[in-house]
């Protein structure tokens, strides 16, 4: 019976089924790896603006199982082809945590979350060597967004010993920055097409993404946070302006800036 199927029991049916080569969703039957990339990431990004309000039960539960949808495509996909199943990747994920948690699964002991870690590096080097990894560098995933590139670029090296001891490292190295990018643009008769420009501003972000990990923040989650603060802000001003009966354009950049500071102070 449907009804005494565990959860995963029920999707992987569902998923087979529309997956039919004969009686199934003429769309389902047509996706590929390709085709399902988008979808992937999409889902996956509308995971992570749910996991901002967790009081939302209900839509939390429903991005959480659009994720695991994406997983279940791919393993029904792949059991088709012969390839895997899904009880290979829950098993595969299964056996790397226990072989990654010696601390609890075995006796080696690790009583702070940066033992953990350091066990859990020198764990992956150790299988990696049967990988062909040259790099401690390797494995941080090239489609990451930039800026979350570079802090788990970051991350890799300091596991190995090639880090600051503390903030001052980074802050220090953000006014290097700064000043090396002030001189470029100073040089530069066109700064759109400046190549020492685009490296000098890049090296700058790299820097400012090494201090969030130093903080132990999130570079990403910090900007959006950022991001966040300066739309709302800037919403309030359009509101303000158009009660004014005037637009944004007919404004002065003075003007604007004191309607924004009034907003600020009104938070």
């Amino acid at each position: 019976m449907e009804a005494e199927r565990s959860g995963i029991e029920r999707l992987h049916s569902i998923m087979t089924r529309l997956r039919d080569p004969e009686k199934g969703c003429p769309w389902d039957r047509v996706q590929t790896l390709e085709t399902l990339k988008p979808c992937v990431l999409e889902e996956t990004y509308e995971l992570l603006a749910a996991m901002d309000h967790p009081e939302d039960r209900e839509n939390h539960v429903e991005e959480l199982g659009d994720v695991l949808l994406q997983v279940m495509f791919q393993c029904v996909m792949a059991e088709q082809e012969g390839r895997f199943s899904f009880d290979d990747v829950a098993n595969a994920i299964s056996d790397k945590l226990v072989r990654r948690h010696p601390h609890v699964f075995g006796d080696v002991v690790a009583n702070n979350p940066d033992a953990v870690l350091k066990n859990w590096e020198q764990i992956k080097q150790q299988e990696h060597k049967k990988e062909k990894r040259h790099s401690a560098l390797d494995g941080v995933p090239s489609t990451l967004p930039a800026l979350l590139k570079a802090q788990r670029t970051q991350e890799k090296a300091a596991r190995v010993g090639f880090d600051w001891k503390d903030a001052s490292g980074p802050l220090e190295k953000i006014r290097e920055e700064l000043g090396e990018l002030e001189e470029a643009v100073g040089k530069s008769s066109d700064t759109s097409t400046d190549v020492h420009v685009k490296e000098e501003l890049g090296d700058l972000l790299f820097a400012v993404a090494n201090l969030a990990r130093h903080l132990k923040a999130d570079s990403e989650s910090a900007l959006e946070l950022a991001t966040s603060k300066f739309s709302r802000r800037f919403r309030a001003v359009e509101q303000a302006v158009k009660e004014s009966g005037k637009t944004c354009k007919e404004l002065t950049l003075e003007e604007l800036d004191a309607i924004w500071d009034r907003v600020k102070s009104g938070e």
